[in-house]
């Protein structure tokens, strides 16, 4: 093993014996993508959300939450490599963890931030070239999506309940949305609180409710139904707009049968 040199998304530069043999996983969307570039025995520790693949999460340890990250248990494991994210994770763990371990940050706002990031992971742990496959065909099955975009559609995405919370712009789901052609109607900074007084004067045409982090369920969507009789309401699969990992394989596929339900139910 030697020693090698890398730089993260947040700029930092980081060095480690390569390839890495103990990796902790702090994002459940980028453990996802280390058990499909095929990382199934380096990958050491992963958090309690990192449920993808469920015979994974069953089998490795857990270190906490993403913002609760148990360090005992990291210092316990002795990891080569933390690879994390700016957003989904603790500052001030990881900087303490930085302090003490090579940590790889994400930072992810856009499609072509998560393409890089797949392909950056692929480097790091040696699985460049099915990463680097992995990106394209993602970059290539989003291509094809932009040629049956439903009209930009204003919608509004909700992501919490009591209090209403939507995704807003410089949000990823909010890049998703618009790689399928919707037009977010909430021209807010990142996650607002709304009421649903600011909600209805927003007159959005469709509303979509997360399956994740909130469970809306199909209650939610009658109440909203109620509310806003004009919108289409519905919910839809919260992972496969906000996972930025190797879910995204998945995604076009989704979006174009949520575009192909919005149409035929006019």
């Amino acid at each position: 093993m030697q020693k090698r040199t890398f730089t993260d998304q947040m700029g930092r530069v980081i060095s480690f014996n390569y390839p890495p043999k103990k990796i902790i996983s702090l994002v459940p969307s980028q453990t996802e993508l280390l058990f499909d570039l095929g990382l199934d025995e380096e990958v050491i520790g992963i958090t309690k959300f990192c449920i993808h693949p469920d015979e994974k999460f069953k089998a490795k340890t857990k270190v906490g939450g993403t913002k609760k990250i148990n360090l005992e248990k990291i210092r316990s494991l002795n990891p080569d490599l933390i690879i994390g994210n700016k957003e989904e994770n603790s500052q001030a763990q990881i900087e303490e963890l930085m302090d003490e371990y090579p940590v790889w940050m994400s930072d992810i706002s856009v499609l072509e931030d998560a393409l890089n990031m797949i392909e950056q992971v692929g480097i790091l742990t040696g699985h460049a070239e099915k990463a680097k496959l992995m990106a394209s065909t993602i970059k290539n099955r989003f291509d094809d999506l932009e040629s049956i975009s439903p009209n930009n559609l204003k919608t509004a995405y909700l992501i919490w309940k009591d209090p209403y919370m939507c995704a807003a712009k410089n949000t990823f789901i909010d890049a998703i949305l618009y790689r399928a052609g919707f037009d977010n109607s909430v021209k807010l900074n990142r996650y607002p609180t709304m009421s649903l007084e600011q909600l209805e004067d927003l007159a959005p045409q469709v509303i979509f409710l997360s399956s994740e982090p909130y469970p809306f369920k199909d209650e939610h969507v009658q109440e909203m139904k109620t509310m806003f009789p004009e919108s289409k309401v519905m919910i839809v699969d919260g992972e496969l707009f906000s996972w930025y990992g190797s879910r995204l394989l998945h995604t076009p596929d989704y979006l174009r049968s949520l575009i192909k339900l919005i149409n035929d139910h006019p």
